[in-house]
């Protein structure tokens, strides 16, 4: 996939205020920090894994402000930007990728789903999600989050029949990074574009520059209007890129040219927007500095608070997924127990 001028709709700089533009850029700068911060806890053993979106910030913070705080996320494992725009603290997605089951719990009043790493399946939760508010009679939007490659999975297409029949509150955002771990989109569909999927269930699909942050944010607002007024889904196409690997499992080098990487962050949304401001007259190179040295402490104080928490004890592994847990369960719990005590911890 190559990157391309013409996706639609066009951004309308115009139309966004200073300050609004202002606040989603900091927001960009505060995502990008967390993110390398976070590979390198795990280089340095501190995360268990990590799923990077360096590249991605303008399709989750574009995303991310053109939501109400009432709507709900139902997230896969690379929504960082995003979450953290609608409220879930840093901290909390620390210790979602240093294992602990406080990361899965946001704060009261945060609307988001625990991060779902089988792929596809979130998509369905964010469909009958957004049937029950229709049913409520509720001002809701849900939104389900997925990648390239989930739209071959069958929950996908299922979620989407459903959704289009009916005409429920609810979008379905893709960020299309052009490969599902290392397969490219070449090898995943035989259509031009993942957008153009959605007339096959009567949704209305719209394929958007995923590196313009004025773009993602203009059309995810007008797709969640259109779903408050009850006129249905939307199903968008942010086409966008991510720098680094699928995850720190990987390493993305054995599959994609450096000159490819090369030619993407020459599109970098963090670069795009920061030219803008430059030339609105209300940014400057040393407001920049300053900037990325104010995140930094933000990131830092969310880190110590994910080594302060208490550690987790071995067998709470076993806690939630049965009430009374089968027998070989029970087996496998005994031997945790006995290799590192009863509940031994961490």
């Amino acid at each position: 996939m190559q990157p391309t001028e013409q996706q639609q709709p066009t951004a309308t700089h115009e139309t966004l205020s200073n300050e609004l533009l202002l606040d989603m850029y900091r927001s960009m700068i505060l995502v990008r920090h967390f993110d390398r911060r976070a590979v390198h806890l795990q280089r340095t053993g501190r995360l268990g894994t990590y799923a990077p979106l360096e590249g991605q910030e303008a399709a989750q913070v574009g995303c991310g402000y053109a939501l109400d705080k009432r709507d709900w996320l139902f997230p896969t494992y690379r929504e960082h930007g995003v979450s953290i725009v609608h409220g879930l603290p840093m901290s909390t997605i620390f210790l979602y990728w240093n294992g602990r089951p406080e990361g899965c719990v946001p704060p009261e009043g945060v609307n988001i789903f625990p991060v779902s790493v089988p792929i596809a399946t979130q998509v369905p939760h964010a469909v009958g999600a957004a049937w029950a508010s229709k049913l409520k009679g509720e001002d809701v939007v849900s939104v389900g989050f997925l990648g390239d490659g989930a739209t071959s999975e069958g929950d996908f297409h299922e979620a989407m029949n459903f959704a289009g029949v009916f005409k429920l509150p609810v979008i379905i955002f893709c960020q299309n990074n052009g490969f599902a771990i290392s397969v490219p989109l070449s090898k995943q569909t035989a259509v031009e574009t993942l957008a153009e999927k959605a007339a096959g269930y009567g949704v209305e699909g719209v394929r958007v520059d995923g590196n313009d942050l004025l773009a993602v944010y203009e059309t995810v607002k007008k797709a969640a209007d259109k779903a408050r007024r009850g006129e249905g889904p939307t199903f968008i196409e942010a086409v966008t890129y991510r720098y680094g690997s699928h995850t720190t499992a990987d390493d993305h080098t054995r599959y994609r040219e450096a000159s490819e990487v090369e030619e993407w962050k020459a599109k970098d949304p963090i670069d795009r927007v920061k030219k803008i401001l430059i030339e609105r007259g209300v940014w400057s190179e040393e407001q920049d500095l300053a900037e990325w040295a104010k995140v930094d402490g933000d990131v830092q104080a969310a880190i110590d608070e994910m080594q302060a928490t208490p550690s987790v004890a071995h067998d709470r592994l076993f806690d939630y997924a049965y009430a009374e847990l089968p027998q070989d369960l029970i087996e496998q719990r005994d031997e945790v127990r006995r290799l590192y005590g009863n509940g031994g911890a961490k």
